[in-house]
């Protein structure tokens, strides 16, 4: 059974070195009617309960974040993934996802008390908690009567998360380990009931989880609420534990292992975080289309100017591919888990072994989207001009919200880093072939290139034969600079960043071009000349950043007659037969989001 899994799923990374169909991938048109109704809902209830209190967020009124967190527990929204045995909804990944999604947008005090509730203040318990442990928390978790924080962060620890220092001791008669330490940035400590806290039994190699009940008389302690740049009424605080009870039982997993918890955590955490700036990108689109609508100057919609226009597009094309690859990746990994689940394997290890197949989609996703979201709340600052810069308006809240999304979860330069290394290890173990294409692409150096002129008259046909290439570009650097540094990789960062960029970019466009491929054979072409257009400007721009980020890698590890041949290989990958009228593209998409006054796809 495993054997045929592995023959029909694409596994994890495993779309740079093997074609994917466009009926092959799950897009946001492909939503069930009970997902459309799940998003009906998200997306009332934030319209009605979270956009218009926006400025109580802003004035820090971290009661009001705990109250929105109760009425989504009221309508379930905090159980969604949670399995039905543990008084949860039970949805599949991808709902899971879009709810966090449609969650998300209105500000980031909300959608990071819900995403630290609901990802790693719940999920490590469901997906490592024993029988006992499940059935005593989930379920008040999953209700919103009781709410959750993660505590692995300490001063000393950050990216390094596995250096903590807060210490568990096994008491005299074995019944309760003694917890003693300092956390920091816990997000949702003002108000939680129950710690996920991470600590070292002895010389440990590794740390250990447990769950901790939130009790001021058991040694714990917490400093105020930490002033932020963003996210202002998301409770953060640093929490102190002094000779903390914790039972012996509520161990979580086993000993040594809270590390990998942590990191398996993360990943799902890293993909459900990209999925939370969409809405964010959704709504700042909007309000900027709207405002360049309403605001005259020199007699004139700014609306109507070239500068304005070609700023709306680019943050429609982001938002657009965002949504084409966020979907696309979630549903690979629920296909994954499904898959699993049916050979028999429990819910927990099929979760579990699902999102780390997909861990590299998932390190690429929050750096893509983290950073398209901050790009797009600048530019809509930017329309707004003074406005903008104005409290009056929402641009500057959502820019200081953004702003945060590059850093937890696992900084963007970790995760630039982590989604190469672990391709990389993926070849080594033989679950990515990497080195037959990689060998193909230097024997194509030494070769003669082929001049005849392809045929590219059926839609996406140049920008499928452009994306075949990049990848070449990927296999050509990232090949070169794992034969010449083999495992001492890791410490050239800087390689590894240009890798990672290529990788991303690659992931991003292959994405949205699917998905629109799909769009216009379901809709025709004439109905999606939009959709068409965001997919050709995005590959377009990635394919600038490919070039760059190609010529710096080889820079950087080759010279003379290899690095020539490398460069003549990387012109060769990036060069459009046809190249694209960026500004006409620009103009049909802007034309579009002008005359609907909102982001309409």
């Amino acid at each position: 059974m495993a054997d045929t899994i592995e023959k029909q799923v694409t596994r994890g990374g495993q779309f740079l070195v093997k074609e994917t169909k466009c009926e092959d991938i799950f897009t946001p048109e492909d939503f069930s009617e009970e997902q459309l109704m799940m998003k009906s809902m998200v997306q009332e209830f934030v319209d009605k309960e979270i956009w218009p209190n926006k400025n109580r967020f802003e004035k820090k009124d971290y009661a009001f974040t705990e109250e929105c967190m109760k009425k989504a527990g009221d309508l379930g929204l905090l159980g969604v993934a949670v399995p039905e045995a543990y008084g949860g909804l039970g949805m599949g990944f991808v709902s899971t996802m879009l709810v966090c999604d449609y969650i998300s947008g209105a500000t980031g005090s909300f959608s990071t008390a819900f995403g630290a509730h609901t990802g790693i203040g719940t999920m490590p318990i469901t997906l490592y908690g024993t029988e006992e442990q499940k059935q005593k928390y989930v379920p008040k978790l999953a209700s919103g009567e009781w709410f959750g924080a993660y505590c692995l962060t300490e001063p000393g620890a950050g990216s390094d998360a596995n250096s903590g220092k807060t210490k568990a001791v096994l008491s005299d008669d074995g019944t309760h380990y003694l917890i003693t330490g300092q956390k920091m940035w816990i997000s949702n400590a003002g108000f939680c009931s129950v710690f996920i806290v991470f600590a070292r039994i002895g010389d440990d190699k590794n740390i250990t989880g447990f769950i901790v009940e939130n009790d001021a008389s058991n040694g714990i302690s917490m400093n105020e609420e930490e002033h932020k740049l963003g996210i202002r009424a998301s409770s953060t605080r640093q929490v102190f534990f002094n000779d903390t009870k914790v039972p012996v039982e509520n161990m979580l997993s086993e000993r040594g292992n809270g590390f990998k918890i942590a990191m398996n955590s993360l990943n799902v955490g890293r993909i459900k975080l990209g999925a939370a700036c969409l809405d964010a990108q959704r709504r700042v689109t909007s309000e900027s289309v709207k405002y360049a609508n309403e605001r005259v100057q020199f007699n004139t919609p700014i609306a109507q100017f070239g500068a304005i226009r070609s700023k709306l597009a680019e943050m429609a094309t982001s938002t657009y591919a965002g949504e084409s690859a966020c979907y696309r990746a979630g549903k690979a990994i629920e296909d994954r888990i499904e898959a699993r689940f049916a050979e028999g394997v429990s819910h927990q290890e099929s979760e579990l072994k699902g999102v780390e197949e997909f861990a590299i989609e998932c390190s690429i996703l929050k750096v893509a989207i983290s950073e398209d979201v901050q790009k797009c709340a600048d530019e809509g600052i930017q329309i707004f001009g003074g406005m903008g810069f104005s409290e009056d308006t929402p641009m500057e809240s959502a820019w200081r919200d953004a702003r945060i999304a590059r850093i937890y979860e696992g900084t963007n330069e970790i995760n630039r880093m982590l989604s190469v290394g672990m391709l990389v290890k993926k070849a080594m173990k033989g679950h990515v072939d990497l080195l037959g294409p990689a060998t193909k692409v230097g024997e194509e150096l030494m070769g003669i290139p082929d001049f005849d002129m392809p045929d590219y008259s059926e839609l996406f046909a140049e920008e499928k034969a452009m994306i075949a290439k990049l990848k070449k570009v990927f296999l050509m650097v990232a090949g070169s600079a794992v034969q010449k540094y083999g495992p001492d990789l890791d410490s050239h960062q800087q390689l590894l960043m240009a890798a990672a960029d290529i990788l991303i970019e690659i992931y991003m466009a292959e994405s949205t071009v699917l998905r629109t491929e799909k769009l216009a054979k379901s809709k025709g072409e004439e109905n999606v000349k939009e959709q068409i257009a965001m997919a050709q400007l995005y590959l377009y721009e990635a394919v600038d950043i490919i070039n760059t980020k190609g010529k710096e890698g080889i820079a950087s590890f080759s010279e003379g007659d290899e690095q020539r041949m490398m460069l003549m290989g990387l012109r060769r990958f990036t060069k459009y037969n046809t190249l694209p009228n960026v500004v006409a593209l620009r103009e049909i998409i802007a034309s579009k989001l002008v005359a609907e006054n909102e982001y309409c796809f």
